[in-house]
């Protein structure tokens, strides 16, 4: 199966207009986070984000939350929206999980969860499936600019126990576009400009 990963458009019309052309190269549409900036702009990307026809599974950032982003995204028919829930396509188990994990230090606007409460949102993550979460494993894709690592220990334990074969996240701008495995698991950390991988399942 062919993806199209990206994540942390922040309101950019460029970036959007770009992925909806990428997107006629793949199977399904993977968007990791990070839509709106400080839950304003949702509508800015997603009103372009909706001409792509193919299957898209979306999460929140910590910018937007899930009420948010699933209220905003009825337009796009094509699109489903997960947090802390699944679904299928083509035989191929998805499971999501936004918002900034663990907290950020970035104050009350930011759509946060502690560690307890993703492991209790990733309980029920499939085995061997996708896995689309805003905030990366802890130390894999997660080092800022100053190389001290961002990421979730939660995810983490999720990824090495359940062994998704593929993981897309965001959140930490430093790592846009790097890669690392877990296990058998393929980690991204996609960013704006949209990276396409092809997994076999």
């Amino acid at each position: 199966m062919r993806f199209l990963c990206f994540s942390d458009l922040h309101r950019s019309v460029d970036a959007a207009e770009r992925l909806v052309r990428l997107s006629d190269q793949v199977d399904v549409v993977i968007g990791a986070g990070d839509f709106a900036n400080r839950h304003a702009g949702l509508s800015d990307t997603l009103s372009v984000l909706q001409d792509i026809t193919k299957p898209a599974i979306l999460v929140p950032g910590n910018g937007e939350t899930y009420g948010e982003l699933r209220d905003a995204a009825q337009i796009w028919e094509s699109a489903s929206v997960l947090h802390g829930s699944g679904c299928e396509i083509d035989g191929v188990s998805f499971w999501g999980v936004g918002g900034g994990i663990p907290v950020t230090p970035f104050g009350a606007w930011s759509y946060d969860f502690d560690e307890e409460q993703a492991g209790d949102l990733l309980q029920d993550c499939p085995s061997a499936g996708v896995l689309v979460v805003h905030s990366p494993p802890i130390d894999t894709v997660d080092h800022d600019s100053s190389q001290r690592v961002r990421g979730s220990q939660a995810i983490r334990d999720c990824v090495s126990e359940k062994q998704p074969k593929l993981v897309v996240c965001g959140h930490i701008h430093d790592s846009w576009e790097e890669r690392a495995e877990i296990g058998r698991s393929q980690i991204l950390n996609a960013g704006p400009r949209g990276v396409i991988m092809d997994i076999e399942f």
